[in-house]
């Protein structure tokens, strides 16, 4: 019986080899162009994809189409759905988070800000050392001092975004929109903010008190948004930076520090 099996094997083995008819081999096109439709439309199945294919020309069968979608991607990815919705509606989300920071006292300060996603402006910033749903609420009327442009909110499950905080931002017209559980990712833009002003400043600094935290947190919105350039604003600020000419042959460039010198601006100065 072993004997027979083996043979069996490669008797179809031999009956299938390249040339000798059967179903036609799967080019290396269409294996590129089914996960590439699987990911430009989420909601696409094998049908839909077969179709797209038999128009383009191409003589596959949807078993086919069904069995690379199986080994691609799982249907309903949420991340993916996540991410169209974050890429389809950057222009009127702002995003919320907290981050902490220790005093050179040891004491625990809470840094509060409000991201949008278009710009990547700063909207609103401040600190304080009792987080309360309640100061929460107030510094959302100083983010939202009346409707704007801006439909929905993005942010975490922290306690301090309670009931309160979320029936102030449906008030004021704007959709809360709450991340999944232990999925910083979702509000990646928040994220790295907080990851940019640590490496940028606050890994640099121990802030003595909340006055001066706040000040320092403050002057580095102002170079965040002024000076600093963004690779996903296309080398530009969020405040928007002209580009500087050589005013004339003589030039030269000269620097100008940021945030105690912890960072610079360059220009063109006119020689004297």
């Amino acid at each position: 019986m072993r004997w027979h099996r083996i043979g069996f094997r490669l008797y179809w083995r031999w009956r299938s080899r390249a040339g000798s008819g059967g179903r036609p081999k799967t080019t290396a096109e269409i294996r590129t162009l089914i996960p590439r439709m699987a990911e430009e439309n989420l909601d696409w199945g094998a049908p839909k994809i077969h179709g797209e294919l038999r128009k383009l020309g191409f003589n596959v069968s949807e078993r086919t189409v069904a069995r690379y979608l199986q080994r691609i991607r799982r249907r309903g990815d949420p991340s993916k759905r996540w991410l169209t919705f974050l890429r389809n509606h950057r222009e009127v989300i702002v995003a919320l988070d907290f981050f902490t920071v220790p005093t050179v006292t040891f004491k625990l300060l809470y840094c509060f800000f409000a991201i949008e996603h278009g710009r990547r402006k700063i909207l609103h910033i401040n600190t304080t050392c009792h987080a309360t749903a309640e100061w929460v609420v107030q510094q959302l009327r100083e983010t939202f001092p009346e409707t704007g442009q801006y439909r929905y909110v993005i942010l975490d499950r922290d306690s301090k975004f309670d009931a309160d905080v979320i029936t102030f931002l449906k008030a004021t017209g704007v959709k809360p929109t709450r991340t999944s559980i232990r999925s910083p990712w979702q509000n990646g833009t928040a994220e790295r903010w907080v990851g940019s002003c640590r490496r940028e400043l606050l890994d640099h600094v121990i802030p003595l008190k909340e006055e001066h935290l706040r000040r320092l947190i403050r002057e580095y919105v102002r170079y965040y948004h002024e000076d600093r350039i963004h690779d996903s604003l296309g080398k530009d600020t969020p405040y928007g930076r002209a580009v500087e000419t050589k005013p004339s042959p003589q030039a030269t460039v000269i620097s100008t520090a940021r945030l105690g010198g912890l960072h610079h601006r360059y220009h063109w100065h006119e020689a004297a």
